[in-house]
């Protein structure tokens, strides 16, 4: 074991198979008045601001993804969020780091 917590990551009886949820389109999630302020704000137009917001979040989430698993962890931290946002120049103040 290599000090990270309680279990270790070896051989066991393994525990139930979890059933993940597909997921669909959850840009869908946010919604249509929220999507119009930022376009307001942003100077954009409605349309192209949710295809915009998509590809964004796409490229958080797998960035988040590659700190988490070179990190040996299952769990993405605030701070994982902080450092992919400073990479892409999107710094975020108020949550450490």
């Amino acid at each position: 074991m290599t000090g990270r917590g309680k279990g270790g990551k070896g051989l066991g009886k393994g525990g139930a198979k979890r059933i993940r949820k597909v997921l669909g389109d959850n840009i869908q999630g946010i919604t249509k008045p929220a999507i119009r302020r930022l376009a307001h704000l942003r100077g954009l137009i409605y349309e192209e601001t949710r295809g915009v917001l998509k590809v964004f979040i796409e490229n958080v989430i797998k960035d988040a993804v590659t700190y988490t698993e070179h990190a040996k962890r299952k769990t993405v931290t605030t701070m994982d969020v902080v450092y992919i946002l400073k990479g892409q120049g999107h710094a975020l103040y108020g949550f450490g780091g």
